[in-house]
C-alpha cells in the first residue's frame, strides 16, 4: 500500500493523516472479539486505570495471533516504510481502551518525548500508527491532535506520575495553548477500521469517555531500524529491543485468519 502524493504532502505539512475504513467489518470484527479476550485477561502487560477499567494492553502481537498478524500488516507497515525510506521494526504495540463511562484521560503529550527520555531514541523517526477498532465520536474520548505542533520539535514536559496509573511526560498549559492558537484542534472520528497516522513530535491528548460507548484503538508504534533506541529503561514488552525489519505478511492474511476463526467456531 503506498500513499498518494497529496496523502504525504498533508502528513508533513498537518503532521497527521487519517484512511477512513482501511480495513473490512470482517476483519476489524476479529479483531474487536480478540481484544475483549485481552483485555480481559490478568497480565503484567496489561495496565488498568485507578478504577480497575482496562487501560492499554501492551505487546498483544506478542501472545494473539490475530495482533501477530496485524502487527505485520502491510496496510500499516507500507506507510510508514514509505514516510522514512527505509524499514521499520515494532517499538512498541499496544490496545488502548476507553471504557465505557469508566475511560480517563490521556494528558496532553508528544510520544516522541517518551520514546527520547525513557527509551534512548536518537530522532523522531519513529510514529504511532493506528487502527480504529470502535466507532470514534467526537464524544467517547476522541483523541484530539494540535496540527502543524510537530514543527517545533521535542517541547519540554514534565513526568506527570499522579493524574492515571500512566506515568507520562506530559505538557504544561502555556504551551498547549500557544500551539493550538496556531494550529488548532482536531479530533479525527470515523468506523471501526479507519486508520491514523500522525509524527512522533505532534502534540496530542485526550478526554475522559463518560459515554455508554466503548472506544479502543489498537497503535503500532514503528521506528526506523537505523533509530533504535539506544538507552532503554522500561521493560522489553512497552519498548522492545528486537529491532529487524518487520517482516510482512500478505495483504488478505487478516482476512484469511478471520474467516478460518470463524469456522473453527462454527
Amino acid at each position: 500500500m503506498q500513499l498518494t502524493q497529496a496523502q504525504l504532502d498533508q502528513f508533513h505539512t498537518e503532521g497527521w493523516l487519517f484512511l477512513p475504513e482501511l480495513f473490512t467489518p470482517e476483519e476489524v470484527a476479529v479483531l474487536r472479539e480478540e481484544s475483549a479476550a485481552v483485555l480481559a485477561r490478568n497480565r503484567e502487560e496489561i495496565w488498568r486505570e485507578k478504577n480497575g477499567a482496562p487501560r492499554t494492553a501492551f505487546a498483544a502481537h506478542t501472545y494473539n495471533e490475530a495482533f501477530s498478524i496485524l502487527g505485520r500488516h502491510p496496510r500499516m507497515i507500507d506507510p510508514v516504510e514509505q514516510v522514512f525510506g527505509e524499514p521499520v521494526y515494532m517499538h512498541q504495540f499496544k490496545i488502548n481502551a476507553k471504557a465505557k463511562f469508566e475511560g480517563d484521560v490521556w494528558q496532553w503529550h508528544q510520544d516522541y518525548g517518551t520514546w527520547l527520555r525513557d527509551d534512548g531514541m536518537p530522532e523522531p523517526r519513529a510514529m504511532n500508527i493506528s487502527v480504529f477498532l470502535d466507532e470514534v465520536l467526537p464524544i467517547n474520548g476522541a483523541l484530539m491532535l494540535v496540527p502543524r505542533s510537530q514543527k517545533h520539535g521535542n517541547l519540554q514536559a514534565g513526568h506527570d506520575k499522579q493524574t492515571t496509573n500512566y506515568p507520562l511526560w506530559t505538557l504544561d498549559n502555556d504551551t498547549v495553548e500557544r500551539l493550538v492558537k496556531d494550529g488548532g484542534i482536531v479530533a479525527p472520528t470515523g468506523k471501526p477500521g479507519g486508520m491514523l497516522m500522525f509524527h512522533g513530535n505532534l502534540v496530542h491528548g485526550s478526554a475522559g469517555n463518560i459515554t455508554p460507548y466503548s472506544r479502543r484503538i489498537v497503535y503500532l508504534t514503528l521506528n526506523a531500524c537505523s533509530n533504535y533506541i539506544r538507552k532503554p529503561t522500561r521493560p522489553e514488552w512497552i519498548a522492545h529491543q528486537d529491532f529487524r525489519p518487520i517482516e510482512k505478511v500478505a495483504d488478505d492474511a487478516l482476512l484469511k485468519y478471520a474467516r478460518s476463526h470463524r469456522q473453527a467456531a462454527e
